[in-house]
């Protein structure tokens, strides 16, 4: 019967989905039927939906919000115009996939893939129009760099509410997602890109109108680095000092401070607003205009995660979660492989990366308490069973599709072939780190 509730549940959120309805609304719908069914008594179900708010939102608000705001004010100040011109300049046109990559991976830290993927059209496009280079050639390896960062490091939503789920270590999470994306972002970006260079597209020019002539003053090439990886190496400073410093060291006190996520964050906005707004020319009203402008650009998201977190307490309190758990050992399935599968299957089903994490996490959190699994390896794993299979009820697809003006077998072939192969290296990393650490 729990089997069949589950399955009803996502078959109506797949319903929901095709009808266009927000996530927001059409998750709390599910959550709330979904625990009815399952026989929460409904003062039970009402507290489940308070506490699957709070403990949603409680680590995650500050990140997401200061992330945004980070990532407004680089993409206005010019800061990510500047770190892809040099990029794309020191590589030159024989190693541009290369250059490509890694602008997409140095963007995809600090942004969001929406907010990276737009800001990097343009300039992409651009390159194809001046070194004449198939269009996928050079795409792929910058939405391959996105989706790796945005399904495996934090301060991406999945990841940060995946670690705060399994009470993971954010540093340890940071550092081997880095590990995992390399490889993954290798064979899904340059290599598949070759793979798909003789793919024809009929991009719309108005929908691709590449940056050039733009006459702004440029922040320096060291300062647009240091403020798009600031948040990065100041985790790493934290990670580093709890392993290699002794236990209540000042300097270690001081390091895991401030390479807390919310500090390392708060920090680097901090800075960015007073250096690259100055050299911007911006006043502090129009820097904080932008703080507005990047709140409500991520408000909606939010709150679709703040209902798949209330889903998700439902399926841990009315004992679903732990009641699917089981069939690990049943199946005799390694915990870190059941978790993939399990996060594929509603990634497949659902089409949202992180609804699909959000609510994975429910079901495979009880498979932790054994002791016996790495939470952050666990996070991963989630993580890359998010970005398994993407289709049609995905926006991604869409947005791939319709930027680059493909039919819909073509993105299948390049956008679902992608994100598809992402996932399962990152799958057979984490293993393969789990057999390691």
């Amino acid at each position: 019967m729990t089997i069949l509730v589950i399955l009803l549940a996502i078959a109506l959120q797949i319903f929901l989905s095709a009808k266009k309805v927000s996530p927001f609304i059409s998750l709390l719908i599910v959550a709330i039927l979904a625990g009815l069914f399952l026989g929460m008594q409904p003062d039970q179900l009402l507290a489940s939906i308070e506490k699957g708010v709070g403990s949603t939102l409680g680590g995650l608000a500050l990140i997401i919000c200061l992330g945004a705001f980070l990532g407004k004010i680089l993409e206005v100040t010019g800061a990510t115009e500047q770190i892809t011109s040099t990029l794309i300049r020191a590589f030159g046109p024989k190693h541009i996939q290369w250059a490509v990559l890694l602008t997409g991976f140095l963007m995809g830290i600090p942004l969001y893939y929406n907010a990276g993927f737009v800001i990097l059209v343009p300039l992409v496009v651009a390159l194809t129009r001046k070194t004449g280079l198939p269009l996928l050639y050079i795409v792929i390896p910058m939405a391959a760099s996105l989706s790796t960062t945005h399904c495996f490091l934090p301060p991406h939503p999945g990841p940060v509410v995946l670690v705060k789920a399994f009470h993971a270590n954010m540093g340890l999470v940071l550092m081997y997602g880095i590990i995992l994306a390399i490889p993954a972002v290798i064979v899904a970006g340059p290599l598949l890109g070759r793979l798909l260079q003789h793919t024809t597209t009929k991009a719309q020019d108005e929908a691709l109108t590449a940056v050039a002539g733009n006459s702004k003053i440029l922040p320096s090439v060291a300062s647009s680095l240091l403020f798009a990886l600031m948040p990065v190496l100041l985790i790493a400073l934290a990670v580093a000092a709890g392993h290699f410093l002794e236990k209540g060291n000042v300097l270690q006190s001081i390091l895991l401070f401030i390479g807390d996520p919310v500090i390392a964050l708060l920090i680097t906005v901090l800075l960015a607003i007073f250096e690259l707004g100055k050299t911007a020319g911006k006043t502090m009203t129009q820097m904080m205009q932008l703080l507005t402008d990047s709140i409500a650009g991520i408000a909606m998201i939010l709150l679709i995660i703040t209902s798949g977190g209330v889903f998700k307490q439902v399926l841990v309190d009315s004992g679903t979660g732990t009641y699917i758990a089981t069939f690990s050992s049943k199946w005799d399935m390694p915990p870190l492989l059941f978790a993939w599968v399990v996060t594929a299957f509603l990634r497949v089903m659902i089409g949202s990366a992180t609804v699909a994490g959000i609510t994975a996490a429910g079901v495979v959190a009880p498979l932790l308490a054994a002791g016996n699994v790495s939470p952050e390896l666990m996070v991963l794993a989630v993580g890359a069973g998010s970005v398994f299979g993407s289709h049609i009820n995905d926006s991604g697809f869409w947005m791939f599709k319709e930027f680059f003006q493909l039919s819909l077998p073509q993105t299948l072939k390049s956008w679902t072939v992608m994100e598809t192969v992402i996932s399962i290296i990152g799958l057979a990393g984490v293993l393969i780190l789990n057999a390691i650490v």
